[in-house]
């Protein structure tokens, strides 16, 4: 059954200006409708409505943020405004939706699953907001750096592959104060336009100040590593194989996870779960084998006609060698693979 959605592909190359400019256009009438739909989307989650212009203080101390510390995604987000005719605070909140929701310890029943072992990365995406009609990939770069990008309504960065092996993931974990900052989604971008390898991306991390907690996920041909960030504090751990839901496990963070105890049993049975699909798969997996693991409850989360809850949008597998994303958009049990490759 496929999904009665479209999944949009916008190719973009260039100078971040003119990928960002590419982008916009190429889905303005869906930002701008997006936009319109209670302040994308978050007057339907929210206790209390927001505007444009009551979060403009906000969006100026992440965007001063976004500037001195990844000025060529600034350049790419003032780009994706001119080519959708937003203002640069509409393009701006995009990349911030997260972070102005805020966090709230009650419920979750899912935030991502995601495990990775050298050469592929997989993980479903739980999200609130009905955002499985916003679904877009994104091939950017310039020359022979590019990367594979998968973006939910204007986001310049979510999770991806890039053409030097190098594929990113992330869960949410909850701690520490959110406050100005680069947002994990534009982490992961910045990391797929620079990084080549888990061992250099973990470098770049250290250098990034992030505007929330959250788990990057990180996998290349011969290693995988998790990093949980804190503020400014980052913990990493290497592996062989990675598996990480949205529960802190590095020791000396498990005493400062906000994860309410329903959300938490519910994390630890998905990584229970992900941990044996992933020991029960072969080296040479092919992407639907990774697709049955990811389909099967707990670790998709189906919908149960709440907006504000969070269900399973979509599910990610991606392979290293080949600079391959392959992607079921909403319920992957309901939807066929579709795949990009660079």
């Amino acid at each position: 059954m496929t999904p009665p959605f479209a999944v949009a592909h916008v190719v973009a190359d260039g100078e971040p200006y003119d990928i960002g400019f590419a982008h916009g256009t190429a889905l303005k009438e869906r930002l701008r409708a997006f936009l319109d739909d209670g302040v994308a989307r978050l007057n339907h989650l929210l206790p209390a409505a927001v505007s444009i212009a009551g979060l403009s203080g906000d969006i100026a101390a992440h965007r001063a943020e976004i500037t001195r510390s990844t000025p060529r995604l600034a350049d790419e987000i003032a780009g994706l405004a001119a080519g959708a005719a937003l203002t640069l605070d509409e393009a701006t909140l995009l990349q911030l939706r997260r972070e102005i929701a805020g966090y709230q310890r009650i419920p979750s029943r899912g935030d991502c699953t995601v495990y990775a072992r050298p050469g592929v990365l997989a993980q479903t995406v739980d999200l609130n907001g009905n955002l499985d009609d916003q679904i877009a990939v994104l091939e950017v770069g310039r020359g022979d750096r590019r990367a594979l990008v998968l973006s939910f309504a204007g986001l310049l960065g979510y999770l991806g592959v890039n053409s030097r092996g190098l594929a990113v993931g992330l869960n949410l974990v909850l701690g520490g104060h959110w406050g100005p900052g680069v947002p994990p989604y534009l982490v992961i971008r910045h990391l797929l336009d620079t990084a080549t390898s888990v061992e250099s991306a973990v470098a770049a991390l250290r250098s990034l100040p992030f505007a929330s907690s959250r788990t990057i996920v990180l996998a290349d041909a011969v290693e995988t590593a998790c990093v949980e960030v804190i503020g400014d504090q980052y913990r990493v751990m290497a592996a062989r194989e990675s598996v990480h839901t949205n529960h802190f496990l590095a020791p000396d963070f498990i005493s400062r996870d906000e994860l309410n105890v329903f959300a938490r049993n519910s994390s630890l049975h998905r990584l229970r779960t992900a941990e044996s699909g992933l020991q029960g798969l072969p080296a040479d997996a092919a992407p639907d084998e990774h697709f049955a693991v990811l389909s099967q409850p707990p670790i998709c989360v189906a919908d149960d006609g709440d907006i504000r809850r969070e269900r399973t949008v979509a599910a990610v597998v991606l392979d290293t060698k080949n600079g391959t994303l392959h992607l079921r958009p909403g319920d992957p049990r309901l939807s066929r693979t579709r795949s990009f490759t660079l």
